[in-house]
């Protein structure tokens, strides 16, 4: 068993006795974990919040940190199951490519994707891959309703650039995510990839708090084409549907 493995196994055991919690060698005993070791892995899971020690009765027990990831979790997940049957209608309205997503620190996280199976252009976007928030129309969109410490932090940091089409210039960002937030939606204009185009919405919760984005993705000659209303109008649906059936409503 490896380091993480028994930090791990001791997370578990613990939690499987939060109620009184467990003692130091009640912890070593099972299976027989070192006691070097295992005593090096519980004061870092405390340092880190993950488990709490109580010096009057000498047990560990669950940390705080442990809830707030759990109700994450349970939180993402419920809101993926929510937004599915939404996202596959908006792909079979539009046949494009339909991504759910979420903001972690400072990246976004695709939380569901659908895509046509004869689609041209591999994407290179995944379920659980992150992307950057200055230059995608989810993780702009994500950004422009976010708190303020988080928008001052990217735009004083270093906006990567991508195409030529790329916002690196913090100002013009700035300018871009007060028009989300006035729109309603964010595109991004072949920013991340060259040829591709992509529109965003936001989806609001019961506390009015916007926690995820749906986009399309489809090529640009479409839009040379007949533009892209549809997709605008589309994707908004989706969202509010969303929300709606969030409570946020």
């Amino acid at each position: 068993m490896n380091t993480i493995e028994k930090a791990f196994f001791i997370l578990e055991r613990v939690l499987a006795h939060q109620g009184n919690g467990l003692s130091f060698s009640e912890i070593v005993k099972t299976d027989n974990l070192p006691k070097s070791s295992a005593h090096r892995i519980l004061n870092l899971l405390v340092n880190m919040g993950y488990l709490v020690f109580d010096q009057n009765t000498k047990k560990f027990r669950g940390g705080l940190k442990i809830a707030k990831l759990g109700a994450l979790v349970i939180e993402n997940i419920d809101l993926r199951i929510v937004a599915r049957p939404y996202l596959q209608r908006l792909h079979e309205i539009t046949g494009h490519t339909c991504h759910l997503g979420i903001i972690n620190g400072t990246r976004g996280v695709y939380l569901d994707k659908i895509e046509p199976r004869t689609y041209g252009i591999r994407l290179f976007s995944e379920i659980g891959k992150d992307f950057p928030l200055h230059c995608t129309a989810m993780g702009k969109t994500l950004l422009a309703f976010s708190e303020p410490a988080l928008k001052s932090q990217i735009l004083a940091g270093k906006l990567d650039s991508f195409t030529e089409y790329t916002i690196t210039d913090p100002t013009i960002l700035d300018d871009e995510l007060e028009k989300i937030r006035k729109n309603g939606y964010a595109i991004d204009r072949e920013e991340i990839t060259r040829g591709i185009l992509c529109v965003a919405a936001p989806i609001i919760n019961h506390k009015k708090e916007v926690v995820a984005s749906v986009s399309v993705t489809f090529l640009s000659y479409l839009v040379n084409e007949r533009g892209m209303n549809q997709e605008i109008e589309a994707v908004i649906n989706c969202t509010n549907q969303i929300t709606q059936e969030t409570g946020g409503k």
